[in-house]
C-alpha cells in the first residue's frame, strides 16, 4: 500500500516571509496527513541523513513543500541520498491557497488533523552553502579558484564541495562566477537561477512573456552585450568576495583596524 507523508521546509533564510511561512504551516496542519515541519532542509540534510534514510524506507511518496525543485533534487543527490517517490512544490511561486488547492486536487489529501512532527537540524551554524548541479557542471574549476574558504576541492579534474558549512553566510560570490550557472545556493533571498530555478526561466520570473520569440530574440544579444552582463556580475562577486574576507578578518582580529 502506497504511504505518502507532506515535508514541509520552515526555511530559516527568509526566502520566503515569515506571514507566507505561517500561512503555508497553517494551512498543511488542516490536512489528513503525516506532516513533517523541517527546521531547515539544507541543514538536515549535512546532519540527520539518518531522518532522511528513515523517511525514505517508511514512506513511497514524500511531497515536499519548499524551494526550487532543482535546488531540492541537488541538494540530496550531493550528499549521496536517495530520496525516491520525491514531488517538491515550490513556495516561492506559489501562494499558500495555490499550494493546498495542489495537495487537494493533485494528491488527494482530505480535510482533517495533521500528525505533525518537528525535526531540526541540530546545527549551530546556517546551513549555507554551495550545491552542485552537476547536469550543467563542466568541471572548469573557477569556483575551486574563487573561493576564500576551503568549501571545494578540486582534484582529476572533479569538483566537489567538502567542507559545506566553511562557507561564508550570505557570500553567493562563486556562484556568479560560475559560467554554466551549475552553482546553486538554496538560501539565496534574490532567487533566480543562482538560488535553483531552471536556467532560461528568468524572463517567466520578470512578468515577460517567455514565447519561443522573445526567447530567440535574447538569445541572439550580442557577444558584446553579453560580456558587459558577465562583467557586471563578476565585479558583483568580487565586492562579495571581498566583503566576506573582510568579515573572517574582523572575526579572527576584532580589535584590529583592517
Amino acid at each position: 500500500m502506497e504511504k505518502t507523508c507532506i515535508l514541509f521546509c520552515k526555511c530559516g533564510a527568509g526566502v520566503i516571509t515569515s506571514d507566507k511561512s505561517d500561512q503555508i504551516r497553517s494551512m498543511l496542519e488542516t490536512l489528513q496527513a503525516d506532516l513533517f515541519q523541517l527546521d531547515d532542509f539544507c541543514g538536515i540534510v549535512l546532519n540527520r541523513k539518518d531522518f532522511i534514510e528513515a523517511i525514505d524506507k517508511k514512506y513511497t511518496r514524500k511531497i515536499m513543500v519548499a524551494c526550487y525543485p532543482r535546488a531540492i533534487k541537488n541538494l540530496l543527490a550531493q550528499n549521496g541520498l536517495a530520496f525516491s517517490g520525491l514531488e517538491v512544490i515550490n513556495f516561492r511561486e506559489l501562494s499558500a491557497s495555490e499550494i493546498e488547492s495542489k495537495l487537494r486536487n493533485d494528491y488527494s489529501f482530505t480535510k482533517g488533523k495533521a500528525a505533525e512532527t518537528r525535526i531540526e537540524s541540530g546545527l549551530e551554524v546556517p546551513a549555507w552553502y554551495p550545491v552542485i548541479d552537476e547536469t550543467l557542471c563542466t568541471n572548469c574549476g573557477k569556483c575551486f579558484k574563487f573561493c576564500l574558504f576551503g568549501v571545494y576541492t578540486f582534484g582529476d579534474k572533479k569538483l566537489k564541495v567538502v567542507k559545506p558549512l566553511a562557507c561564508k553566510n550570505n557570500c553567493p560570490a562563486c556562484g556568479r562566477n560560475c559560467p554554466t550557472s551549475a552553482i546553486i545556493f538554496p538560501r539565496l533571498k534574490e532567487g533566480g537561477v543562482l538560488a535553483g530555478a531552471e536556467p532560461g526561466t528568468e524572463v517567466k520570473s520578470k512578468g515577460l512573456a517567455a514565447d519561443i520569440n522573445m526567447i530567440s530574440t535574447l538569445n541572439q544579444r550580442s557577444a558584446i552585450r553579453r560580456n558587459i552582463f558577465r562583467a557586471g556580475l563578476v565585479e558583483q562577486a568580487e565586492t562579495e568576495r571581498q566583503k566576506a574576507l573582510d568579515e573572517l578578518k574582523n572575526t579572527i582580529h576584532p580589535d584590529k583596524k583592517l
